[in-house]
């Protein structure tokens, strides 16, 4: 017997909901006014845990983090010798256009580059121990901040392909990200609630890896979900679409490390 994992039949509930549904014609949204983040579909006791920071398991990681921002590790110069600061309300405006590079980059990228070019380091692997934790102790320097990602000329191209991949339908189960994320969030599957799909928890600690991971993680899990091939971490792909999932979500306050299921 081939038995389905809970994600995939929580798929499935999600497709009976419009079982021969054409594809329509316009593309629905959620009204700014009703942005909610994934916090709100918690229970209250995993979100009195993500708010509790000795509790909060992603808490290890910005931890580690703020120990790599503050040595050398091999380079003449620690992070935290030029930003003093931390880096407070940096996240809040990422993925942006780098006029220099002419290409869009995310705040993993950023943080690549500025090892590469102030630090003589190596870049570090995406979803490597050291890269998430950088980010989340960087991250974190924003919580509670809302999202401020502009959408301007020079990335209009990047948000236009992300929207597109956002609206289209996918994989074996010929979903998308909107039929989830808009058409049935706050719609219970067996013992989840659907979210709105917004990334301001990212990086994360999730209960299903048992472990902390960046957006982009989750969105190659969406798209396995879907039975569709997922792209690489770091790709193009992803990034238009973490932008544009950026953009909608802006006003909605940062919450890394956040806690999701």
């Amino acid at each position: 017997m081939v038995r389905l994992s809970a994600a995939c039949l929580a798929l499935l509930a999600v497709a009976a909901c419009h079982p021969s549904e054409p594809e329509r014609s316009r593309q629905s949204t959620i009204p700014k006014e009703d942005l909610r983040s994934g916090s709100d579909y918690l229970t209250p006791e995993t979100l009195a845990q993500q708010e509790d920071d000795f509790e909060n398991p992603g808490y290890l990681w910005v931890e580690r983090g703020e120990r790599l921002f503050s040595m050398a590790s091999g380079a003449e110069t620690p992070c935290s010798e030029c930003h003093d600061d931390g880096l407070k309300g940096v996240s809040a405006t990422y993925p942006k256009f780098d006029d220099t590079l002419g290409r869009l980059i995310n705040l993993e990228a950023r943080i690549n580059l500025c090892r590469s070019e102030h630090q003589s380091l190596p870049a570090l692997d995406y979803e490597s121990e050291d890269l998430l934790a950088i980010t989340a102790y960087v991250a974190n320097q924003s919580r509670g901040m809302p999202l401020a990602v502009p959408l301007t000329e020079a990335a209009r191209d990047n948000y236009e392909r992300g929207k597109e991949y956002f609206y289209t339908r996918r994989g074996q189960f010929n979903l998308s990200c909107e039929q989830c994320h808009v058409e049935n969030n706050g719609r219970k599957l067996r013992g989840d609630t659907i979210s709105q799909g917004h990334p301001n928890g990212f990086p994360a600690y999730r209960f299903e890896w048992q472990t902390f991971g960046s957006l982009h993680r989750r969105l190659q899990d969406c798209d396995t979900g879907v039975r569709a091939e997922p792209f690489d971490l770091g790709s193009d792909t992803y990034l238009d679409l973490e932008y544009f999932l950026s953009v909608r979500a802006n006003g909605l306050e940062i919450e890394t490390p956040a806690i999701r299921r």
